[in-house]
């Protein structure tokens, strides 16, 4: 029982992470690139009323933090370029990989929040 449980979970989040329908995998999650659709366009299910709030630009910070500060620290190991070097490179790719992991992040976090059940406003 507790296996086909986290094979279901694994699932919603992948496809969530795909931003994909977490119930069918096929319709797109999202209508622009945050916003999420009000219903999927293949299986009807309604997820656009999940509210993920903060906790998804949490995550892009945390793994986008731990991609780029290696990466600086062994480029400044190797290399020692020149600081306008740095100043010149690490900004716009920052910004790129926190526009591409931001949405795959968010939708992960709502094919999680929809496989629990939630949307995000429930009350304390």
């Amino acid at each position: 029982m507790i296996e086909g449980v986290q094979i279901a979970l694994t699932r919603a989040v992948g496809r969530g992470l795909s931003c994909r329908c977490p119930r069918c995998g096929r319709g797109n999650i999202f209508a622009r690139y945050l916003k999420p659709a009000a219903s999927c366009t293949h299986c009807n299910e309604a997820y656009g009323k999940i509210r993920t709030d903060d906790i998804a630009p949490y995550f892009t910070i945390l793994v986008v933090g731990h991609i780029i500060v290696p990466l600086v620290l062994l480029v400044e190991k190797l290399y020692a370029p020149p600081a306008w070097t740095h100043w010149s490179l690490w900004p716009p790719l920052t910004l790129l990989a926190v526009f591409i992991v931001l949405p795959r992040v968010k939708g992960a976090v709502m094919g999680w929040m929809w496989w629990l059940g939630i949307r995000g406003d429930e009350q304390h």
